[in-house]
């Protein structure tokens, strides 16, 4: 009965350790929600996680402490706070709705936690309990107690979240997958190819008279023949480059055949007025 009753009072110290931190995770989860700046909301979130953890070791989950410290605070949250830092946040972040409805659907779903949270205290046993004094004790310390309960008792839900985190790692190593068909080059003689002269500008881009813009077409040079150095290497080797000088050759040839039939007449015309300077002469008083 002592060590029931020992368990259910709150010592002085972890009563003021609560109200300290917990005030201090309060006003971190809605500065998350309420600061205009991403990078200062991304700030207050790890703030928070971190007290978070402190709460987990202060009541004996030292393996849950330790894992919100390494996993969710020092490199879930560090990440996201890199890829927005890396992006590029300015001093005036737009705060103009993308999505409609999307504030009032985001109180929607935080009244809802909330009620969900509140039932689910509620519905617990708040007037006995083991604590996890007694659990750990039961299977010789926190982190064997947890691995009893994940490899018994929730097992199935433990492979279903390691599958699912392998899918997305696969996943994610094909949508970035890049097939090499050729040897990557060292520093060495990338350095060496620009100091012999080689291709120092940037080459030319790829489109024939600034009509196409696709990349599997090659630019023309003055001559009518592709150059090679307006498309990739990889899609030369793979055969997907579409050859169009024969057709621009043709447009160029009737373009230049328009020309020479109009600039015919013109010198015809410009014959006859040479050849008949009276007629020319009586248009000329006609007309005045």
């Amino acid at each position: 009965m002592n060590a029931i009753a020992a368990a259910a009072t709150t010592s002085t110290g972890e009563a003021v350790q609560f109200w300290i931190l917990g005030t201090i995770a309060v006003i971190g989860a809605f500065s998350t929600i309420l600061l205009k700046k991403s990078v200062h909301s991304a700030l207050a979130l790890a703030g928070t996680m971190v007290v978070l953890a402190v709460f987990y070791l202060a009541n004996g989950a030292y393996f849950l402490g330790i894992v919100q410290i390494i996993v969710y605070t020092g490199a879930i949250m560090m990440l996201f706070l890199f890829v927005v830092m890396l992006v590029g946040v300015t001093a005036a972040d737009s705060l103009k709705e993308t999505l409609k409805g999307q504030r009032w659907l985001a109180v929607a779903c935080g009244l809802g936690f909330g009620i969900l949270l509140i039932g689910g205290i509620g519905n617990a046993s708040l007037s006995s309990f083991n604590g996890l004094g007694a659990a750990n004790a039961l299977h010789g310390g926190n982190v064997e107690g947890l691995a009893n309960l994940i490899f018994t008792k929730y097992v199935f839900a433990f492979e279903i979240t390691g599958a699912l985190l392998i899918t997305a790692t696969v996943g994610a190593m094909v949508l970035t997958h890049r097939e090499r068909t050729e040897r990557a080059k060292t520093q060495r003689e990338m350095s060496e190819e620009r100091v012999r002269g080689k291709h120092l500008p940037p080459l030319p881009a790829p489109g024939v008279y600034a009509r196409h813009n696709a990349v599997d077409i090659a630019g023309l040079l003055p001559d009518g023949t592709p150059s090679d150095l307006t498309v990739m290497k990889t899609l030369r080797d793979r055969g997907q480059i579409r050859d169009v000088s024969q057709e621009a050759l043709a447009d160029l040839k009737a373009l230049e055949q328009r020309s020479g039939e109009r600039l015919g007449r013109e010198d015809a015309d410009a014959g006859a007025r040479g050849a008949n300077p009276a007629s020319a002469a009586e248009n000329s008083e006609a007309a005045k």
